[in-house]
């Protein structure tokens, strides 16, 4: 059986329809059995509709979430923290889980107490842009990015060929990670980044905006990034990131 095959028993729940969530709807479109979605946003939910961009969409994971054998969680950090607890209500019965926050040791503290029913496998794609949202979401985003696995005690051999089998649909690769080394090194290689830039613009002074060009717009293009994104993110991640901002200024 290859991945598309396996692909197509599932029906795939993908909670939260922004950047992440959406790149990830458009690639799996046609290859599982059905692709059901629920978004907070009115125009989300109008996009996608108007796009075709999945089977059903909902504002209400209750119904969505029991339908289906796969739940991915594509919303904010703090989002996905609210709604793992509730899955053994929204959902009667099995069901392989994987999140796509940007921090995991948090998130995996909660799969970790899910029931066993529950397939739970972290997850983090390594791709983004610095605006977010359906609108800006393409088929392939995740090309050639790398995508942190987390197994954790109840994750299954049917969660680990699924995640596989997602990965080499969306044309990343899978680097599997502890949750405490990856919260070290995602601070190192992307939260501290995101700090950097915007403190490299609090820095400048306005004046000398007339001299602005490529240089210092590629390297301050990660401050556009949502706060309603990042700012769970840091929360999430205080101590790597303080550790890498030391770091840094011993370097600097």
């Amino acid at each position: 059986m290859n991945e598309e095959s396996h692909f197509l028993d599932y029906h795939i729940a993908i909670i939260g329809l922004g950047l992440m969530g959406g790149s990830l709807a458009i690639r799996l479109k046609d290859r599982c059995r059905g692709l059901l979605a629920v978004d907070p946003d009115p125009d989300i939910r109008s996009f996608a509709i108007k796009n075709q961009i999945v089977d059903v969409i909902t504002d209400d994971p209750s119904d969505i979430v029991s339908r289906s054998e796969v739940i991915v969680l594509a919303a904010p950090i703090d989002a996905i923290l609210g709604l793992i607890p509730q899955l053994p209500d929204l959902h009667p019965g099995k069901a392989v889980v994987i999140d796509f926050g940007s921090t995991k040791t948090q998130i995996c503290e909660q799969l970790n107490k899910l029931p066993p029913r529950f397939e739970p496998i972290g997850g983090h794609p390594m791709c983004g842009k610095e605006v977010g949202g359906l609108p800006n979401a393409e088929a392939d985003l995740f090309n050639q990015a790398p995508f942190a696995l987390t197994v954790l005690p109840h994750t299954t051999e049917r969660a680990r060929v699924f995640a596989e089998n997602l990965i080499q649909i969306i044309g990343s690769k899978s680097v599997y990670l502890d949750p405490v080394t990856h919260d070290n090194w995602v601070a190192a290689v992307s939260h501290l980044p995101y700090i950097l830039a915007n403190a490299l613009i609090l820095a400048t002074p306005s004046e000398s905006s007339k001299l602005i060009s490529t240089g210092f717009k590629s390297t301050t293009r990660l401050a556009k990034s949502p706060v309603s994104v990042m700012a769970p993110v840091m929360q999430t991640n205080k101590e790597p990131i303080l550790n890498a901002i030391i770091n840094f200024r011993k370097a600097l």
